[in-house]
């Protein structure tokens, strides 16, 4: 043809992405979906941030949960960190917030990661347990720390867990404890113990996590079983079986994910366990102190959320300088003063004497040892287990 060229135009990247998620959806392998695309141009655009020759361009889709990243004052939408990574890197970011609990998060992508289908997720961010499993049963890619210089920055308390010894497949993103909360209006004299959940002046007004190890291990400490010790079937029925009686008897209104926030706020819920970050966030967006969280006297735990590249993902590239940012200390700073959970970074202390110092010695963001000493991780859990333990959990209902 004269005057013009015969060449086909590439396809713009978030369309070619849009495609091939549909055509997973669809059942179409990636293999066939490139063929019809056109072999060169298709696999060139799916793989920008595969290749050393991609470091200034890129697209990387992120799913985390609610509330978990820093926003800005006058548009909820907007991520300052999120924007820097961007405009240095010049890779885009789809930041979703998809992740309610990690069951349900795992339901909806599981049978395209068993069938090796782009899950629709370059990047995300799931908890101690469902790392595990992922991990167990090569879900999560292998990471490349020394294409991750600032990942140095790891607190050596986090660097081993069970599950990823020396974080080849993980990363945290941040750790935080899980406790007991509740609305002090309505409950005046505040809660100290676990126990004090089950007054009955709270009947139907009391709610519990949806992620088993929480709710589990709190009503195991409060039965003198620590739950980071070697405890099997027995201790978790036992457990089990004080959640069944209270939500039958109606003391808890019901058991739910992170949406409890919502419930403390309307009144539905006046006493919950909670997440410490979420009740720092809820009082701040109040403007005043309407909420209290504690770490019950028997004991609570610490748990982390880990970042993790799924196998189905060819933007490893992209992802690492993306965990990388994050943890440059004076961005886990950023990061940690309005999240407000304990950031995994080393020198993130010392950075946010000058972002805000009035959080140097929040105890929520950087814990006292006496905290600490009461907040273990929960021992690792072997994949048997973990699906056994969630089927038993699920048998609950109640959410």
């Amino acid at each position: 043809m004269r005057g013009g060229s015969t060449r086909r135009r590439p396809v713009p990247e978030p369309v070619l992405r849009d495609l091939a998620e549909r055509a997973a959806a669809a059942g179409l392998s990636r293999r066939s979906f490139l063929g019809l695309m056109g072999v060169v141009g298709g696999a060139a655009a799916l793989s920008a941030c595969s290749g050393a020759g991609a470091d200034r361009s890129g697209y990387l889709r992120w799913g985390n949960w609610p509330l978990y990243l820093d926003m800005s004052d006058d548009d909820v939408n907007t991520y300052p960190s999120l924007l820097r990574f961007q405009e240095e890197s010049g890779i885009k970011v789809s930041y979703m917030e998809d992740i309610e609990d990690n069951a349900s998060f795992f339901g909806k992508v599981r049978g395209r990661l068993a069938n090796g289908q782009d899950i629709g997720y370059d990047l995300v961010t799931l908890s101690d347990p469902m790392v595990a499993r992922w991990v167990g049963q090569g879900y999560a890619q292998t990471l490349d720390r020394a294409a991750m210089p600032n990942t140095k920055n790891l607190l050596a308390s986090l660097e081993n867990p069970d599950y990823d010894p020396g974080r080849t497949r993980s990363m945290p993103w941040q750790t935080g404890l899980s406790g007991i909360a509740w609305r002090k209006d309505r409950v005046p004299r505040g809660l100290k113990s676990l126990d004090d959940l089950w007054d009955p002046d709270l009947a139907g007004k009391v709610e519990v996590l949806s992620e088993f190890q929480d709710t589990i291990s709190m009503v195991m400490w409060s039965q003198g079983v620590d739950p980071s010790s070697d405890w099997g079937d027995d201790e978790f029925e036992a457990a089990l079986e004080v959640v069944r009686e209270h939500l039958e008897s109606g003391q808890i209104r019901t058991i739910k994910g992170q949406s409890y926030k919502e419930d403390l706020l309307s009144g539905d819920a006046w006493a919950v366990m909670a997440y410490s970050g979420d009740i720092f966030q809820l009082n701040q967006d109040a403007g005043e102190e309407l909420f209290e969280f504690v770490v019950p006297e028997a004991g609570g735990i610490m748990w982390g959320d880990h970042f993790m590249v799924p196998s189905t993902s060819d933007r490893l590239t992209c992802a690492q300088k993306l965990i990388d940012f994050y943890y440059d200390p004076e961005v886990a700073a950023t990061v940690a003063a309005w999240v407000n959970y304990i950031t995994p970074v080393e020198g993130a202390r010392e950075a946010m004497e000058k972002i805000d110092p009035e959080l140097v010695d929040d105890p929520l963001i950087f814990p006292t040892d006496e905290m600490l000493a009461k907040t273990p991780l929960v021992r690792g859990f072997t994949a048997d287990e973990y699906t056994r333990y969630t089927e038993r959990f699920l048998t609950l209902g109640g959410a």
